[in-house]
């Protein structure tokens, strides 16, 4: 159990400087290069990156605009596509809040909260003494948004330099890294759900393509627990 806050510290720069912050730059970068191409200006593209700090609401906010949709319904569609991370938070905000946290810095750390950093904490918490595990996400998050910030800004700027099909495979490195990571840190069940969502995902997107991601979500996830639960109760019964 680490209890020493330089320890920590070294462990969320060991973990953020690698491959979290450079799939953050590759598929920020892509983000920025699109967000070019749509007409909107370069302090959009970081306060997207900043605020919404997920790309399916970043892209959502980018395709909406070059449809011309209204701010009210670009502003829905950026929540619903960010809703996702509703259960993150209520699953993590208990693990790095302490008694000394006031609710307006809490609402800072909760808007830093990734895929990336939520996984990592997962992975790392039960190592970390609780007083610390704060510490370590915010350095973990910092260089997380930090590297988003820095590749959001490179795709914008050198748009010119990067083919729009480019563009579009480096936005799904971030995705295809968390999926790998998930699956470290959760073990067996996160596989088992990944096995299944990915053949899946491809099925509906042929049946129903606006609506794939949200069936594959609900029906793979469904079918994941159940299997889950089934291994668990076959696990109980032969003990």
């Amino acid at each position: 159990m680490l209890n020493q806050s330089g320890e920590v510290t070294r462990l969320a720069v060991k973990d953020a400087i690698g491959f979290p912050a450079l799939t953050l730059l590759a598929s920020m970068t892509g983000f920025g290069s699109l967000v070019h191409e749509s007409g909107l200006p370069f302090t959009v593209a970081l306060a997207a990156t900043a605020g919404i700090w997920g790309l399916p609401g970043q892209l959502t906010l980018v395709e909406l605009h070059a449809a011309g949709a209204s701010a009210f319904f670009v502003i829905l569609a950026v929540a619903l596509a960010n809703a996702r991370f509703l259960p993150m938070v209520v699953s993590f905000v208990p693990l790095i809040r302490s008694s000394a946290t006031r609710p307006g810095w809490m609402f800072v750390l909760v808007q830093m909260l990734s895929i990336n950093s939520w996984a990592a904490g997962l992975r790392r918490f039960g190592t970390i003494s609780p007083e610390l595990r704060q510490r370590y996400y915010i350095v973990f998050a910092s260089i997380c948004m930090a590297s988003g910030l820095l590749g959001t800004a490179i795709g914008f700027l050198g748009v010119g330099l990067l083919p729009r099909s480019i563009a579009l495979g480096l936005i799904f490195l971030n995705p295809l890294f968390f999926a790998i990571l998930l699956a470290g840190a959760q073990g067996r069940s996160a596989s088992i759900a990944l096995l299944i969502g990915a053949p899946l995902g491809v099925l509906f997107h042929l049946i129903a393509p606006d609506l794939d991601l949200l069936i594959t979500g609900v029906v793979g996830g469904t079918l994941a627990f159940l299997v889950g639960q089934k291994r668990q109760d076959r696990k109980k019964n032969h003990d």
